[in-house]
């Protein structure tokens, strides 16, 4: 009796600080030593709860959820291997800076190292992958503990948003009888009053001194030649950054999620294709910049990442608004820990403007030409990798949402989604870049924005099948497009390719699955497309559409290499005779 009102007292004073610092979802999957908490986040007003039966997706789906809201999300499971599930989605969590909550339930002390069922070492479980690790203390009911309670909840949430964001671990070792007293009148209300917030935790921007501003001013102002790189970025700042490249005059280097290639801000000055015409040397060695200014995380392209590499002798400025090292060229000079927009409106009170264009406009001139060579994709009547981003980009509504698979589906947004007007978010789990946990992270995504797409490898499909039981339970709506090549595209561009005689027994691993199977076990809906127009038909149709909507494109990997190679050819020849030569050598 005594102890059972002490867990009351105790989880419903966590769960109920959870909901006053912002916490509104949690992902809970079912387990018995986690009881006392699942029923609380279950009962408590403020909480919307999502349930998924295996671990390992309801990872993902709460960082999918995360990274939509952009606050921390509560992820909750019992005890044993059910926390080691959680492992990838974490270690992603941390990687691409997620807000997540890890709450896990364990066994008491007593009945840990001595063989209990379902006991393992939970202790600093996920390493350095969290924030900060925090062994609960056992519930009592004390004023002291309850305060405690609330406190570490709020503090765990602070910790989780604050920069770098990233995933925090409590561990509740919780004795039996396991079930709260849910008609106790002062439920959620022990150790505060009702409306009040136990500690108020406030996280501020990061800002620079005047002076330095004053110096990297007069920087930029001598390097008429300049670039500015923006990947991934947890926080977007458009009109800040589009502001920086005006008053500087430098070109904007887009990778696709930084948000910066579609919307209704200025595009003028964002550069899209440099993926491509970075692979030509002769062009890549007239672009050499006197200063690089980098925000978020490195870009996709290997080609810029190369490109960047060879910068040796240029002023090389990142930016980060956390404080970890993102920085794995080796060649910065600079690493500055500041808001991002805070930054370019202290550079933009220094600048006037730039004094000439020609370095701006050398880049959007190839901008426009290498465009134009990619545009010629459109005449393929074949179904094809990179045609297949060019259609769904026209076809996707605005305000819709885009989350793309890695390996080939991410380069190929890269190379071919383009600057547009319309507004479609893009996601994708880059911080470790795995294929896995993808459909269940896109499912946490489509869980906040309407018309949600996922792009995604057969590979990466197969990986995260069973992702697909919570949109059969929760009747959750998504659309998935699969590339299916039977196999890993990817590996065909790499060297071992060359490699025949074990090429598709190691790389290529062709599987030869019917996924319509799957898809009617789960409820959804499923079409293979045989044409570009029978596609465009079913992919327009699946916005009019609810529930689970997945279309398969067949292509082969061996003409996927082909035909974007040649596309480089088209890029390179239109290119040399804009400038009248022949110069330009043709990329492998």
């Amino acid at each position: 009796m005594e102890y059972r009102e002490a867990l009351t007292a105790y989880a419903s004073a966590f769960i109920d600080e959870l909901t006053k610092v912002n916490v509104k979802h949690a992902v809970v999957s079912p387990g018995s030593r986690s009881t006392p908490l699942a029923l609380l986040l279950a009962m408590h007003p403020g909480i919307k709860i999502h349930v998924n039966v295996d671990e390992r997706s309801a990872g993902f789906f709460a960082l999918g959820l995360a990274k939509a809201l952009g606050e921390p999300v509560a992820l909750l499971c019992t005890s044993g291997t059910a926390a080691a599930n959680y492992y990838p989605a974490i270690i992603e969590a941390s990687y691409s800076r997620v807000p997540l909550i890890v709450l896990t339930a364990d066994r008491p002390h007593e009945l840990r190292d001595v063989g209990a069922p379902q006991a393992i070492d939970q202790i600093h479980l996920y390493g350095k992958h969290v924030k900060w690790f925090s062994e609960m203390a056992l519930p009592e009911k004390s004023e002291e503990i309850v305060r405690y309670a609330r406190t570490v909840s709020a503090r765990a949430a602070a910790t989780a948003i604050q920069a770098p964001a990233g995933p925090v671990h409590l561990n509740f070792p919780l004795r039996e009888p396991l079930v709260p007293y849910l008609d106790d009148p002062k439920l959620f209300q022990y150790g505060t009053h009702w409306n009040e917030m136990s500690v108020t935790v406030r996280n501020g921007n990061k800002q620079l001194e005047e002076m330095e501003y004053k110096k990297l001013s007069s920087l930029f102002r001598k390097k008429q030649k300049g670039v500015i790189v923006c990947g991934y970025i947890e926080k977007a700042f458009t009109e800040e950054i589009c502001g920086l490249s005006e008053k500087l005059g430098y070109p904007i280097l887009a990778d696709p999620l930084s948000q910066l290639r579609s919307g209704y801000h200025s595009k003028a000055n964002v550069v899209d294709t440099y993926d491509t015409f970075l692979r030509f040397p002769d062009i890549a060695e007239e672009l050499v910049p006197d200063v690089i200014i980098r925000f978020g995380a490195m870009p996709i392209s290997k080609s810029l990442t190369q490109f960047l590499k060879k910068q040796t002798h240029a002023q090389h400025i990142v930016v980060d608004a956390g404080s970890g090292w993102r920085e794995p060229t080796g060649v910065a000079t600079h690493i500055l820990y500041c808001d991002n927009a805070l930054f370019c409106k202290g550079i933009n009170k220094e600048i006037n403007g730039p004094t000439e264009f020609e370095w701006l406009n050398k880049w959007k001139d190839l901008n426009v030409i290498t465009k134009s060579g990619l545009d010629s994709i459109r005449d393929d009547d074949s179904l094809n990798e990179g045609k297949l981003v060019t259609v769904m980009q026209e076809i996707m509504p605005d305000q819709s949402t885009l989350f793309v698979g890695n390996s080939m589906p991410i380069r190929d947004v890269d190379t071919f989604f383009h600057n547009h007007d319309k507004t479609i978010q893009i996601y994708a789990n880059r911080g470790a870049n795995g294929i896995d946990g993808l459909v269940s992270t896109a499912l946490g995504v489509s869980s906040v924005n309407n018309d949600t797409v996922l792009l995604l490898g057969d590979l990466s499909f197969f990986h995260d099948m069973n992702g697909l039981l919570s949109a059969k339970m929760n009747g959750q709506d998504l659309i998935i497009v699969i590339v299916n090549n039977d196999g890993g595209g990817i590996f065909s561009f790499l060297p071992q390719s060359s490699e025949k005689d074990y090429f598709e027994q190691l790389f290529g691993t062709p599987h030869g699955m019917d996924f319509s199977h799957a898809i009617e076990m789960y409820g959804g809906k499923y079409h293979r497309a045989e044409s570009w127009d029978d596609f465009e038909a079913r992919f327009r149709q699946a916005f009019e559409q609810k529930g689970l909507r997945v279309i398969e494109v067949n292509t082969e990997r061996e003409e996927n290499v082909t035909k974007h190679r040649e596309l480089w050819e088209i890029v390179a020849r239109e290119i040399n005779m804009s400038r009248g030569n022949d110069h330009n050598e043709i990329p492998q």
